[in-house]
């Protein structure tokens, strides 16, 4: 039943309950995005389990959360157990046999995996304001930050450098304004506060440095497998908008960053959404725009993103039209939305003639569900009621000691585990306060000499020094003639700072499909 090219994804049944044939995955239409649907406890889980074994053993790299802790047991070789035997007999899988695949584990919190980490600047301003839940106000003062931060040559790497940031642009808001338009001390505060709840909610372990190379998720071992990258989002899911963020980030990463390769004969690295109702709940207009534009747009990347969720209802329509491969797993028609769940995810499929889609849909038993793949020139199969192959793996989760093992074990040992903190916006902004306050105090303590001069058409920066000097030249009547500059000591400072930014290439920053920096 395996079949070189192809994903083994179970058997179809005949509306008699005998043997109809084997349904495969075609690699080539990996690329093609899929969804696996289906209500608490149908076999969701091992459906992801098996299709990241697919795709591993063709050498395709995979990256999936683990929500539970149970896809973990991928790591391990699967053992003999009664209902694993009895679903190969049952279907007439005489290739069956277990095997452990490759998996680097990842967690934000570093505790049960290699930490995972990006940057400020590289989350970008619109995820920023996703997951801040920011109002209209406040995302124009976001945006307006990282406006400065790009002018000014400050790196923002962490939360630290957007609180400095932020306090500077508090101080400074009546001259802010005046070039970048309004900035309202209210809006900073509010900023501030949510910022306060995302450290309290773990949110400082995932800004900072090194970050995340997209390379280091899309490995191979030395059989050919693809890496299975597992995310421990266990203890993440009690912050649902950050999880949410960090997959839609790492995707919008993997656009900005991978060539164009048109159709490949196999994908370049899959993605697994899992829980993915919580990327479209309350979502603003603008991202649900974006998120349809780079689940349009990566097909040509060579990634297939495929999305598991409980309701099919819970994927907008425009993205739901780009899902190629889908995998149905049982619903239930209580409510009204239920039914219309049903209805909805019977409509998406091509129909069968030997049965019914809404009425089998609400009847599937576990790891039994409706299967429909692409094929021929990418055309949806007609959909089949399949009973799921079972999994190499462990079907299970490992424990701490094996995951501690696969760790020591791990290609990136020691890259991702240590903080690094090098100079950012935080230091830089705190130097030249420091370095104005001094240049104030020298010039309190020297005696005045009046001279001619204006400060017309000065470049200032607000905050470090100029308002107060020229205050003190209100103060004591002084007139300068036109035309005479007179260099401060933090003036100079910043014609250098300045000159050393101009020549960074520029500093000419390009702004990625999803807000971030694209390196």
């Amino acid at each position: 039943m395996l079949e070189e090219g192809k994903i083994f994804v179970g058997v179809s049944r005949n509306p008699d309950d005998s043997i109809n044939k084997p349904e495969y995955l075609d690699l080539k239409f990996g690329n093609r995005h899929g969804l696996v649907t289906g209500a608490t406890g149908t076999g969701k889980t091992v459906t992801l389990q098996v299709l990241a074994e697919g795709y591993s053993k063709a050498g395709v790299p995979v990256f999936c959360s683990d929500i539970k802790g149970d896809l973990s047991g991928i790591a391990a070789k699967g053992e003999p157990k009664d209902f694993l035997t009895k679903r190969a007999e049952q279907i007439g899988f005489d290739d069956y046999e277990f095997d452990r695949f490759p998996v680097i584990f990842w967690d934000l919190f570093g505790e049960k995996g290699h930490r995972v980490r990006t940057t400020i600047a590289e989350m970008g301003p619109l995820l920023l304001a996703r997951l801040m839940d920011a109002s209209e106000p406040q995302e124009g003062v976001i945006n307006i930050a990282f406006k400065i931060a790009d002018q000014g040559g400050l790196p923002l790497l962490d939360l630290k450098d957007f609180s400095s940031l932020l306090n500077y642009m508090a101080e400074n808001a009546t001259e802010l304004s005046s070039q970048f338009g309004l900035i309202s001390k209210a809006s900073v505060a509010s900023i501030q506060r949510a910022m306060l709840v995302l450290e309290q909610q773990g949110a400082e372990h995932f800004f900072g440095e090194p970050a995340l190379k997209i390379s280091d998720i899309m490995r191979t071992d030395n059989r050919g497998y693809g890496q299975i990258s597992v995310l421990a989002a266990d203890k993440l899911m009690m912050n649902p908008r950050l999880y949410a963020t960090f997959l839609l980030w790492l995707l919008s990463e993997l656009f900005e960053e991978l060539p164009e390769v048109g159709d490949p004969d196999k994908p370049k690295l899959v993605f697994f959404f899992d829980e993915a109702h919580l990327l479209f709940n309350d979502a603003p207009k603008v991202l649900l725009e974006r998120v349809e534009q780079v689940v349009r747009l990566i097909r040509s990347k060579g990634v297939g993103v495929y999305f598991v969720t409980q309701n099919p209802l819970d994927v907008p329509e425009t993205v739901l039209a780009q899902l190629g491969n889908r995998v149905q797993h049982a619903l239930r028609a209580y409510t009204p939305r239920e039914q219309k769940a049903v209805k909805t995810a019977a409509d998406t499929f091509r129909p069968n003639p030997a049965f019914d889609c809404a009425t089998v849909i609400t009847t599937l038993g576990t790891g039994e569900a409706l299967v429909s793949t692409l094929e021929a020139k990418g055309s949806p199969s007609i959909v089949e009621r399949t009973l799921v192959r079972p999994p190499s793996g462990r079907v299970g989760p490992l424990t701490d000691p094996e995951r501690q093992e696969v760790m020591d074990k791990s290609p990136v040992l020691g890259v991702y585990d240590e903080d690094l903190d090098r100079e950012s916006a935080f230091e830089i902004l705190a130097a030249r306060a420091k370095k104005a306050s001094d240049a104030d105090a020298a010039r309190q303590a020297q005696p005045t000499q009046p001279t001619e001069g204006s400060a017309s058409g000065r470049w200032t920066l607000p905050g470090f020094g100029d308002d107060n000097d020229e205050q003190q030249g209100k103060t004591q009547g002084r007139a300068r003639s036109p035309g005479y500059q007179r260099e401060t000591v933090v003036e100079a400072a910043m014609k250098s700072v300045a000159r050393t930014v101009a020549t960074q290439v520029g500093r000419a920053l390009v702004r990625g499909i999803l807000g971030s920096l694209k390196r």
